[in-house]
């Protein structure tokens, strides 16, 4: 039987930002959690990704339409094939969720979006 994740602990030993880690499979789906701090590259994925705020404050910019800010505890799922980036002057904390395939671009050995 799996053991309950303390999500408080894991974000705490976040110490890099955009090194997304993953806390667990469900179905066909991916939970990872993310320390946002400052701003990522612009890029798309070929799926939804949801963002779910666990601490802290961010925005999701999202390309021709008005910028999403997420505060504790509110979700967005940006659609596939929206160009988006996650902007934080602070640090924040947050869940994705995803597909496994879903590229990472924050993993060393992957380049950032176009």
């Amino acid at each position: 039987m799996p053991e309950p994740i303390d999500l408080d602990a894991l974000a705490a030993s976040l110490t890099q930002p955009w090194k997304p880690v993953d806390v667990c499979h469900a179905n066909e789906a991916v939970v990872r959690m993310a320390r946002i701090e400052g701003e990522f590259p612009w890029h798309e994925h070929g799926e939804d990704e949801l963002f779910l705020c666990l601490s802290g404050r961010f925005v999701i910019e999202l390309e021709g339409e008005a910028p999403v800010t997420l505060d504790q505890h509110r979700l967005f799922v940006v659609p596939a094939g929206v160009r988006h980036r996650p902007v934080a002057r602070e640090p924040a904390v947050a869940l994705l969720i995803e597909r496994p395939k879903t590229q990472q671009y924050g993993i060393e050995g992957h380049a950032p979006g176009p």
